[in-house]
C-alpha cells in the first residue's frame, strides 16, 4: 500500500475538522505540499516497526512535523498568521502524535519522536536549519526503524551543538534502513 504525504496530511485535517473548534477555522482549503526534501510520514511508514500499521505511523510523523513547522515555518494545512493560535495549534499536534504511537504500544517510538520534537527546537533556536532537518529525517527513520547506537551517538553530538551533527544523523539513519530487523534498546 502506498503511503502519500498528501493522503496522510488530508486524513490529519479530516481529524481537526472533526474535533471543530479554532484549529477547523484555521484549516486551510488545500494542503501545501511540496518544498519538502523528503516524505517524513512516508519514511517511518516504511519501517518494520510500522509494519502493523503504516498510516497510523506517518500520521503521527506528519502531524509532529505539522506542529514543527506552525512553530517556525509554514504548515501545510493551517493557516499559522495569528502567531499565538499558531503556537497553540503546534503544541496540540505535537501532542497529537505523541499520544498516538503511545496509543499504539509504541513506547520506544514515543521517545525518539519526543527527542526529534527536543531537537529540533534547539536547532531552531540555534537558527540551524539543517540540523533541524537531519533530525527530522533521522528521526522518522528512528521512528520507523528502532534506533541504534550510531543514531544515539549522533543525537548527543546535536544536543553538543556538533558542526558535524547533521552528517552524523543521516549516516545513522541511512545504517538503520540498512537493517532489516528493529533494534530495540
Amino acid at each position: 500500500m502506498s503511503i502519500t504525504t498528501a493522503a496522510t496530511l488530508a486524513r490529519l485535517a479530516g481529524r481537526l475538522a472533526a474535533e471543530g473548534g479554532l484549529l477547523e477555522g484555521a484549516l486551510l482549503p488545500e494542503a501545501r505540499i511540496g518544498g519538502e526534501a523528503f516524505a517524513l510520514g512516508e519514511l517511518a511508514a516504511g519501517g518494520p516497526r510500522a509494519e502493523a500499521d503504516p498510516e497510523a505511523f506517518a500520521l503521527v510523523v506528519e502531524a509532529a512535523r505539522e506542529g514543527h513547522l506552525l512553530h517556525g515555518g509554514t504548515s501545510r494545512i493551517l493557516d499559522g498568521g495569528d502567531r499565538d493560535l499558531a503556537i497553540l495549534a503546534g503544541d496540540r499536534l505535537y501532542a497529537l502524535g505523541l499520544a498516538d504511537l503511545a496509543a499504539l504500544g509504541a513506547v520506544d517510538a514515543v521517545r525518539e519522536l519526543a527527542d526529534v520534537i527536543a531537537l529540533s527546537a534547539q536547532a531552531r533556536a540555534r537558527a540551524d536549519g539543517p540540523l533541524a532537518e537531519a533530525v527530522w529525517e533521522g528521526g522518522a527513520v528512528a521512528i520507523g526503524w528502532g534506533p541504534t547506537d550510531a543514531w544515539e551517538r549522533a543525537k548527543e553530538a546535536a544536543r553538543a551543538g556538533g558542526g558535524d551533527a547533521p552528517a552524523a544523523l543521516r549516516r545513522a539513519a541511512d545504517g538503520a534502513r540498512a537493517c532489516t530487523e528493529v533494534v530495540t534498546p
